[in-house]
């Protein structure tokens, strides 16, 4: 997030900065050029996850990198009541635009669920939460063993987190 000088924020602040960032698409754009165009690889698919993975990636930042503590909690609860406002304007646009009805933020909780149930599941194997993460965005990208996908999941997942941490230790929850 480019951050290099101690930042005062207040919590809200920080929640609204952190959500912002987790619906960005730059870097999601940037990633997606690297897919090569194969007829079995539909990028419309691989993009829509992609921004799953980021907003879920932002809150396991927030998880990983925040000590314990109250910050913690309410930087939390206002991190996802951000996103769930910024979802809610998608499935409403979604449902204007296609008269199909979404819940885009019921969305981001199943595919929260699928991805730690894969953590879950590798725990005892795997330390590293990247090894998984790939292969388990190929697999929701219909994807599964494509070496580029999982690629372009595991930079994606762990970019983003190295950006929370990066912007976590350049402010001051004030």
């Amino acid at each position: 997030m480019g951050q290099t000088k101690i930042e005062p924020l207040s919590i809200e602040k920080l929640g609204e900065n952190l959500a912002v960032f987790a619906i960005n698409r730059d870097d999601l754009k940037a990633l997606l050029k690297t897919v090569p165009e194969d007829q079995k690889i539909h990028l419309t698919t691989i993009e829509y996850e992609l921004q799953i993975l980021k907003i879920l990636s932002v809150g396991w930042g927030i998880a990983f990198y925040m000590v314990e503590g109250e910050h913690k909690q309410q930087l939390t609860l206002v991190f996802w009541q951000h996103i769930q406002e910024i979802a809610k304007n998608i499935s409403t646009l979604t449902e204007s635009s296609t008269g199909h009805q979404i819940d885009y933020f019921n969305i981001l909780k199943s595919r929260l669920d699928d991805y730690l149930k894969v953590i879950q599941d590798h725990a005892e194997n795997i330390t590293d939460p990247s090894h998984i993460m790939g292969p388990a965005f190929a697999d929701k990208c219909h994807c599964d063993g494509s070496t580029a996908v999982i690629l372009v999941g595991t930079k994606m997942f762990t970019l983003t987190l190295g950006a929370v941490k990066e912007y976590l230790d350049a402010v001051e929850i004030i």
